[in-house]
This record gives structure tokens, C-alpha cells and sequence, in this order.
């Protein structure tokens, strides 16, 4: 475990909030991935094993169990608070049994949303505060101005949006900064790539990069559609469906391939690709059990070559399946 602490430090966007170059991301300790399996003990286990490798930017957001995962996170943290960077979400609105109604933005959503993750987190301010996506029908311009009054309110430190495009994300950070996006990126989802990172670098925004393990795929852990759990959100994603699930399992191959030849995992070396695409770059995998915490944070030794982390090292960079209308 030792070899672990000392786990480099990257600033997101121009806030005060340094954070390990891996983060944790927690929805999988409650919900979608394979739920039959969720362990809560075994979940504060690898929150803790992470704080002590040295970690310690964690992310979780209301929507995950609706609720569960914040409160979760919370009882976790309760003796760590000092020395975790807590990232949490608002904005995709579920009802009592679960259900998804739609994204909200409205002012007094935000605060609703704001006072009830502190109270099932039990912390007195939250870190980094996204808007989970951002709502069409309000303007972006009243959604970050209430999040600016949490702000001064000393509810909340900085400020983050998720999956915005360019003209959003500049409207947002004319009203407050913004620290940063968290979007999907990975070896096979990029399409990033061509205008929000740009626009990000720009305006000095860092990314935060969740499913950087292509929603487990990129991990080589899945070789047909049933190895998936009955249970499992992703036997509904197109990626992992049809013809989609054999052109991507060539991907994985090739991904597998270039890993032995450089002595690590598959699931390490598409973090460290992630990694090396820039100092303001953080991964969030998310994982709910020890093993592959472990993996995980042995991406943070692997170096690639320039010519590695400059373009995809395999042929084919994207995906095949979108799978956005499932994004969470």
C-alpha cells in the first residue's frame, strides 16, 4: 500500500481543489452495476484502502440510489472530511420509487437539492458541485447564478458542470469560474475531443473523466453479452449489444495486446492513456471492490511513450453503440 501514497496532485481548472491524479467514482457502491452484488461494508473498505493509497477526490451525486450513494459516501468520510476533495451532482430529478423525471435547473431546485446532500452526506460544505445536466428549458445563466449563492453562502467551494456543451460551459463560467467538466472520456470515447476540450483548455477548465474504462468493457473482463450480471444497466446499452458488443470486443483485444507487451493490464494501461492526455485531466473510475481498486491505482505507474498518449494506439477510436441516452 505504501507504494501507493504518493500519488501525484493535479489542480482543477484555477480553484483551490488539488486532487489525486485517480479519483473514485462511487455510483456502483448502489446502484446500476450489478446491484445484486452491492456490499455496503465492503464499499467503505474500498473508500478507505483508497484514502490510505492517497487518494482523495471521491464522486458521488443525489441521483445514485437516490440518495443511498450520498449517504453512503457520507458515513464513509465521516472521520476522513479534512482530507477528501467531495464531488457531488444535482439536476437529474428521480421520484420515490426511483423513477427518472427529467433534469431540472431552476434556482430553487438547486438549493432544494444542495441542502438535502449535506444533510445525507452530514458535512457543512461540498467541495465541487456539478450541475449533473444541464436543463434545457432554464437558462444556464439562473441555474450557476444559484449555484454562485451557495457559493457565498459557504455551502459549496467550486462550482462544475457535466456533459454541457462549449456555448453552455462559456455562459456558465461569465456568471462564476467554473473548476471543472466532468463528461465521458475514454480510449473509445472521444468525441470530446473536437470542440469541449478546446473550449475548456481556453477558459482553464479542468476535465474530469468518467467511464475512462469504457463502462468496464476496456477492463477485458467481458467476452460475451452474458457475462454481464441479469441485474446489470449496461445489458441495455448498445455498446454491449449485438454487433456492437463483437466490434468492440476487437478493440479490447487490441488493447489487451499492447498491455502484455507492456507489462501491465488492460484496465491500466486505458487509464494510464486517460492520464497522460494532460496535467488537467483527472479519471474517475468507479469500482466496488478491492481488486480492482488495486488495478486501478497501478495506473498512476505506467508510462506511455508520446507517440501512445498522442492518438489512440488502437484502430479503431471509437466505439461502436452510442450510448448517451443512458449516460449517468
Amino acid at each position: 500500500m505504501g507504494e501507493l501514497s504518493a500519488m501525484e496532485k493535479r489542480r482543477l481548472g484555477k480553484s483551490e481543489l488539488h486532487v489525486s491524479e485517480i479519483g473514485l467514482g462511487c455510483m456502483g457502491m448502489s446502484e446500476f452495476y450489478s446491484p445484486s452484488e452491492m456490499n455496503e461494508e465492503e464499499s467503505f473498505r474500498v473508500i478507505h484502502h483508497f484514502l490510505d493509497a492517497g487518494g482523495n477526490f471521491l464522486d458521488t451525486a443525489d441521483m445514485y440510489g437516490t440518495g443511498r450513494n450520498e449517504e453512503l459516501v457520507g458515513k464513509a468520510i465521516a472521520d476522513h472530511r479534512d482530507s477528501v476533495v467531495l464531488a457531488t451532482k444535482f439536476g437529474n430529478q428521480r421520484g420515490p420509487n426511483g423513477e427518472f423525471l427529467g433534469v431540472r435547473g431552476d434556482s430553487q431546485y438547486v438549493k432544494d437539492c444542495c441542502e438535502a446532500s449535506l444533510k445525507r452526506l452530514k458535512v457543512e460544505h461540498i467541495d465541487l458541485y456539478y450541475q449533473h445536466r444541464v436543463d434545457p428549458n432554464i437558462p444556464i445563466e439562473e441555474t450557476v447564478g444559484a449555484m454562485k449563492e451557495l457559493v457565498k453562502e459557504g455551502k459549496v467551494r467550486f462550482l462544475g458542470l457535466s456533459e454541457a456543451g462549449p456555448a453552455t460551459i462559456r455562459k456558465a463560467n461569465k456568471v462564476h469560474s467554473i473548476a471543472a467538466l466532468q463528461s465521458e472520456y475514454s480510449l473509445w470515447t472521444r468525441d470530446i475531443e473536437n470542440e469541449i476540450l478546446p473550449t475548456i483548455r481556453e477558459l482553464g477548465i479542468s476535465l474530469v473523466a468518467y467511464s475512462p474504462l469504457g463502462r468496464g468493457f476496456l477492463t477485458g473482463q467481458f467476452k460475451k453479452f452474458e457475462d454481464l450480471p441479469a441485474d446489470d444497466f449496461r445489458r441495455f446499452s448498445p455498446r454491449f449489444q449485438g454487433e456492437n458488443f463483437e466490434k468492440n470486443l476487437e478493440l479490447v483485444t487490441k488493447i489487451e495486446e499492447l498491455a502484455a507487451k507492456k507489462g501491465c493490464t488492460p484496465s491500466q494501461l486505458a487509464l494510464a492513456w486517460v492520464l497522460g492526455q494532460g496535467q488537467d485531466v483527472v479519471p474517475i473510475p468507479g469500482t466496488k471492490r478491492m481488486k480492482y481498486l488495486q488495478d486501478n491505482l497501478g495506473a498512476a505507474r505506467i508510462k506511455l511513450s508520446d507517440k501512445i498518449k498522442k492518438k489512440s494506439p488502437v484502430p479503431f477510436p471509437q466505439l461502436q453503440g452510442n450510448d448517451m441516452q443512458l449516460s449517468i
